[in-house]
């Protein structure tokens, strides 16, 4: 169900949300169930109820319980963030079919990508689209409700930057509801020109509205900041101070996200707290520069001359770069003393790990198509780390660059230094399809079957990469210029 025509936004539910999350409450997935909605506990009971009615659907149940068992992160047993991301890039049920060609899936989404083929087996052995049919228009009643306070914070949003209502081609931007997930927290995902909000109802009714907001608001302002590309390049010299903030890695590195966090930050306190509560403002304001966000003080300024005027934040926003004082702002973030800590910045924190790290960003970028950024932080993680699983994730994604770039004999180069430096049974099995398709595209036949045999040997246990590694057994790759 869409909002009305005049915001730019579109309030969901969800088939696929509902049978992931579902059956995961079975196998332990607990967060927040007290501050739920009964509709949880019911749904939770019927999926057990169900699963016990055929030897076929328990042991459809127990392999996906497996597998979150196995997928558990051991400093947080409780985190669904991944699930939620291929969630997102799942189609219709019964068949789920992913959205997107596997390996283009983001980075958290595709370490469990293996429990979609789970998925279908335990959806038809359970009946469970009669569980979705049975509870739809509770989730229905769920959009009605929260239709308007939704609509609200965006008309409101719109209003205070001066923004036309009409929609923008080519953008999108969705809330999702889904109650079988925890109140407390908030998922929210950026993938292109594409933002999407994943929340909540808690027991009391409540829906966490400034989260929805801020995620609105990088909506609304990135798209800005990439037509003003020459005018955030001036102020990459901030960069530098800002290195022992306590950010996260991508604001360090990416001026563009750096300079509209503190915009963001700025309207926030402009818009959320009373013009009465000075305090609360400079407090707010004082925090944000502290966490590293040290333009957020310059606009919080530069905003009340913003709000006098009639032109629109589309307009206004280049003004705002054109004014800063680059030497004025980097002397004021010198001086800063920098908090131990900052607190997870909504969208970062909730991209799970396409955030967590350089190539976490690099990988987030490479999905929205920005593959010079990619390639740039993946070629910084290989120059700065030899250890661990990341020299094999940036060469695993630097080849994929090079592939669509055409740059075959690159490409060849960094799969092979994926296979050698990688243990993951994904990247493995994908590094030695994409070598026996690049083998098979110079009429090496006999080594690209080897790859495809080590492929199917790699452990993966996801259906694409068995079936892409069948099709190189059984015939030479064909397809003219760039794999996949």
């Amino acid at each position: 169900m869409g909002f009305a025509q005049t915001t730019k936004a579109q309030l969901e539910i969800s088939e696929p949300f509902f049978a992931l999350t579902g059956v995961l409450n079975t196998c332990g997935y607990n967060a927040g169930l007290q501050d739920s909605l009964p509709l949880r506990e019911t749904v939770r009971n019927e999926i057990m109820a169900a699963a016990k009615t055929s030897p076929e659907a328990a042991s459809a149940r127990d392999a996906i319980c497996q597998f979150w068992k196995d997928h558990e992160a051991p400093d947080a047993p409780d985190d669904i963030s991944k699930y939620v991301s291929l969630a997102l890039e799942l189609g219709d049920a019964p068949g789920f079919a992913l959205k997107l060609p596997a390996p283009d899936l983001p980075p958290d989404a595709s370490h469990v990508q293996g429990i979609v083929t789970l998925l279908q087996k335990f959806y038809v052995a359970t009946g469970m689209h009669a569980l979705w049919q049975k509870h739809q228009p509770q989730y229905q009643e769920l959009v009605n409700r929260f239709h308007d306070p939704i609509a609200d914070v965006i008309t409101q949003t719109d209003l205070y930057l001066k923004l036309p209502f009409a929609n923008y081609p080519g953008q999108q931007f969705a809330v999702y509801l889904e109650p079988m997930l925890s109140p407390s927290s908030v998922d929210s995902r950026n993938y292109g020109s594409s933002y999407f909000v994943i929340v909540s109802p808690s027991k009391n009714e409540k829906l966490r509205l400034a989260e929805i907001r801020h995620t609105y608001l990088h909506f609304v302002l990135d798209p800005l900041a990439q037509a003003h590309g020459t005018s955030l390049k001036r102020l990459e010299p901030i960069l530098e101070t800002v290195q022992r903030a306590p950010l996260n890695r991508s604001f360090k590195d990416d001026i563009a996200l750096m300079v509209n966090e503190c915009l963001i930050r700025a309207i926030e306190t402009r818009t959320t707290i009373p013009k009465t509560n000075d305090r609360g403002r400079e407090a707010y304001v004082q925090r944000s520069v502290e966490e590293g966000f040290v333009f957020t003080r310059y606009f919080y300024d530069a905003l009340a001359e913003f709000e006098k005027e009639s032109t629109g934040m589309k307009t206004g926003y280049g003004d705002l770069l054109h004014n800063i004082d680059l030497e004025r702002e980097r002397k004021h973030a010198r001086e800063v003393t920098f908090a131990d800590h900052a607190e997870p910045e909504v969208i970062s924190a909730s991209r799970a790990a396409s955030q967590a790290s350089l190539l976490d960003e690099a990988e987030r970028r490479f999905a929205g198509g920005d593959r010079q950024t990619a390639e740039r932080l993946a070629t910084q993680v290989l120059q700065h780390n030899s250890g661990g699983e990341e020299p094999g994730r940036a060469a695993f994604l630097l080849a994929r660059i090079a592939s669509l770039d055409g740059k075959m004999e690159e490409a060849r180069t960094d799969f092979e230094q994926a296979v050698q430096s990688s243990h993951d049974p994904r990247i493995l099995a994908w590094s030695h399809i994409y070598l026996g398709r690049i083998l098979d595209i110079q009429e090496k036949r006999e080594a690209a079957v080897e790859h495809y045999r080590l492929a199917l040997a790699a452990g993966d246990p996801a259906s694409d990469t068995r079936n892409a590694a069948e099709r190189g057994l059984n015939a030479p790759y064909q397809k003219p210029g760039t794999p996949r």
